[in-house]
């Protein structure tokens, strides 16, 4: 279950201080401003990452969360902005939040338009530059929770 695989991976980066470099965890104020600003609303495992993390790295792997309430000047891991930032400047579909960003003309997005009887949506591959009717939403993970122990267990 998705949510044990999460745990998993929370508990594996609490454990792993030293390569763990996250921005610290949000408040409910600011996770819901990001929901409106995206108009979509968050799962509760991606809920709970925010909470809990915000954004930032686990030794080379950058996950995109929420930095703070600034979406216009912000940078890399700040999911909120970045997604903003792909949808007008390539045309990401509404219904993605790219989470990583792979380095080789592939990003991890939440598919808000692929939702588990859980709630949770699965973790998708998009490629800029590809026509989104040719686009083929590779499933990378069935949901966060299994997509961040995966990248928690590789960089260990």
């Amino acid at each position: 279950m998705s949510i044990n695989t999460y745990q998993k991976a929370k508990e594996l980066i609490s454990s792993e201080g030293a390569l763990a470099d996250f921005v610290g965890g949000c408040s409910e104020e600011l996770i819901r401003l990001a929901e409106r600003k995206l108009n979509l609303s968050f799962s509760p495992i991606y809920k709970n990452y925010l909470r809990s993390f915000g954004a930032g790295n686990f030794g080379s792997q950058e996950v995109y969360g929420i930095i703070d309430k600034n979406f216009v000047n912000s940078s890399v891991p700040d999911a909120i902005w970045f997604t903003l930032s792909e949808r007008e400047e390539i045309d990401l579909p509404d219904t993605l939040l790219v989470i990583y960003d792979t380095g080789s003309d592939e990003l991890y997005c939440l598919d808000f338009n692929q939702i588990e009887a859980s709630g949770e949506p699965k973790v998708v591959s998009f490629i800029p530059g590809v026509n989104i009717g040719d686009q083929t939403y590779e499933v990378i993970a069935d949901d966060f929770g299994d997509y961040l122990l995966d990248l928690v267990e590789r960089e260990l």
